[in-house]
């Protein structure tokens, strides 16, 4: 599902250097990333989604070299094919936790909202205890509910990859263990790859392979 090798990223006026000699991860595979803060595991997630390009390097997502696609065909690539959770939500203020979630089927043509996709928005939010909050704004929300509205928002289009940043920071310990078996059967439903950005080492036994960021460390100053 994944590929990289040699990658090369830095942010423009430098002070930042990620380097990737290689990195692959299977279909299906459910991968832990950790790491300190400032080594690039927020990066490398913005990379793989094409939110970033690199200045040189193979980057590919389920054999799609996402570098090479143009803006336009990113952005299409990344609403059909990947489940990005942000590690600060992302959420639209003006949408109420239920249009958030279809928030995907309302930029593009390439994704059909009907009954079906409705009722598994619905699902997904009842499946995190926020079923009673959909009509709910962002504003009206606790930080750990909207982290929940956008986990759903991730899983709704039930992308071939989700990539998830910190998806259970803002979690109480019971609420971490209910996103991750949520992430974790929602996954496996879909044969999907899961790529998780973590600072919880208690989570990283239910993965099948943790790794280690400092392997890939290129640092000189301020990263992500």
């Amino acid at each position: 599902m994944i590929r990289i090798d040699d990658l090369d990223f830095s942010h423009a006026g430098g002070g930042f250097r990620l380097h990737v000699p290689q990195l692959n991860v299977a279909q299906g595979e459910k991968v832990a990333v950790v790491g300190p803060s400032g080594t690039g595991k927020t990066t490398l997630l913005h990379l793989l989604a094409g939110l970033l390009t690199p200045q040189s390097g193979t980057v590919q997502v389920d054999g799609t070299p996402v570098p090479h696609l143009s803006d336009a065909a990113r952005r299409r690539f990344r609403i059909n094919r990947i489940g990005f959770i942000f590690q600060n939500f992302e959420l639209i203020d003006y949408l109420s936790a239920g249009e958030n979630i279809l928030y995907p089927y309302r930029v593009t043509d390439a994704l059909r909202l009907d009954a079906s996709v409705r009722a598994r928005a619905t699902a997904l939010a009842e499946a995190v205890g926020l079923g009673h909050r959909l009509g709910s704004k962002p504003a009206a929300l606790s930080q750990g509910e909207k982290q929940r509205i956008a986990i759903c928002r991730a899983l709704v289009t039930q992308p071939a990859l989700l990539l998830a940043d910190e998806a259970t920071g803002n979690l109480d310990p019971e609420n971490k263990q209910m996103i991750l078996d949520l992430l974790f059967t929602q996954a496996e439903a879909a044969g999907a790859t899961l790529l998780a950005v973590t600072h919880d080492h208690a989570l990283l036994p239910r993965f099948d392979r943790v790794i280690d960021f400092n392997d890939f460390r290129s640092k000189a100053g301020a990263g992500a």
